[in-house]
């Protein structure tokens, strides 16, 4: 792993402040059972380590670390000199880059099913574009996911686009329901040079099953597809989710799809479905809303280790926000960094760390990746 302050500005500190400097924790840590966690650097300060130590000190009772103690705090962005701002931090590892709109699927566990979006497919141009400016932080993603809510191959630019993200030494990741993963495809992206990360979303092999949870009969097109790939080193990571709602359907359902891929490149996950922060009535829910936040555990902080683009270029908060409501910046007008950057990320970042009180609708408070302190 590179190491925490890389050639990206938003990771630099401003010089050593004097002896009279006050230090305060960093509000964007995740705390946890004998390890805290930072988002803005992947670094671990783990019990033990004499500055853990120093840190839980500052935090329960501001009891300030000795000259060496303070030196770590400060190196490794665990603490800052008071009233300092981080808001405006991040480390970019995972993008969702939506090229279209389209979906082919009208799954019950996604918002597609109950209002679909109008087609709408991201001029080639405004795509590369973007590509290009994201491939200023390559040395932090792990990943540019070519989905949101849309079927990434449903565009018939879909290898096309694969290898803009190659070509810009980026990690291409594809989470796709298989339907348009077709032989041919899979052999042009082989050609390319594979993929990052490669998800097929799966939740039954029973046909009539399969219907009914996404309003559409490809079960056997995308078995096809699937076992075309299955022995075929597409991705460095190949996976298929099974999704559901953890009772015993869904353990049939898993254990049916692990022993029909046993022995192949695939690993076979369940994955419990959830509301998408109170838009759908199925899935996990909080039991209420959340009150005191303190961050995001969605696959890593959303407000710092993400950026989410809408086909239309607008930038969103997070992946649960289908009617994009929270948008943080537009891409037609602004540059990757200048979003990454700006007002309105740094505003919802404070928000969903409890840094300021967020509105009591806020969409973090309605959903369960939401970090709290209990209540």
């Amino acid at each position: 792993m590179s190491g925490p302050f890389q050639d990206d500005p938003s990771l630099k500190l401003a010089p050593a402040p004097g002896p009279a400097a006050r230090l305060v924790p960093s509000p964007f840590l995740h705390v946890e059972e004998g390890r805290v966690v930072n988002p803005l650097t992947e670094e671990i300060l783990a019990a033990g380590d004499p500055s853990y130590a120093a840190l839980l000190a500052l935090r329960s009772h501001g009891a300030a670390p000795d000259a060496e103690a303070a030196k770590t705090l400060l190196r490794g962005l665990w603490a800052v000199p008071e009233a300092t701002d981080l808001s405006r931090r991040f480390r970019l590892k995972v993008v969702s880059l939506e090229a279209h709109s389209v979906c082919n699927q009208a799954c019950y566990f996604c918002p597609v099913s109950v209002d679909p979006r109008k087609p709408y497919y991201m001029p080639t141009e405004m795509y590369e574009r973007i590509v290009a400016e994201l491939s200023a932080f390559r040395e932090t993603i792990d990943g540019v996911c070519m989905i949101n809510y849309n079927e990434p191959t449903a565009d018939r630019r879909f290898v096309q686009q694969v290898a803009a993200i190659r070509n810009a030494g980026l990690p291409p990741a594809v989470l796709t329901n298989g339907s348009g993963l077709t032989p041919d495809r899979v052999d042009a992206i082989l050609a390319l040079g594979g993929l990052r990360y490669l998800s097929i979303n799966l939740s039954t092999l029973d046909r009539e099953e399969y219907a009914r949870d996404r309003g559409v009969d490809q079960l056997d097109l995308v078995l096809r597809n699937m076992e075309y790939a299955q022995d075929k080193p597409l991705a460095r990571e190949m996976d298929i989710v099974v999704l559901g709602q953890k009772d015993e359907a869904h353990r049939r359902a898993h254990a049916a799809v692990e022993a029909r891929f046993a022995g192949t490149l695939f690993r076979v996950k369940p994955f419990e479905i959830m509301d998408r922060a109170g838009y759908l009535p199925v899935g996990q829910r909080p039991d209420r809303p959340h009150v005191r936040l303190r961050g995001c555990d969605n696959l890593g902080s959303r407000p710092l280790q993400h950026l989410h683009v809408t086909p239309q270029g607008k930038c969103v908060l997070c992946c649960e926000d289908y009617d994009e409501k929270y948008v943080v910046g537009d891409l037609a007008r602004q540059s990757v960094r200048e979003v990454l950057e700006g007002d309105e990320l740094a505003r919802l970042r404070r928000w969903s760390y409890g840094v300021e009180e967020a509105p009591a609708d806020f969409i973090c408070r309605k959903c369960v990746f939401a970090r709290t302190d209990g209540a």
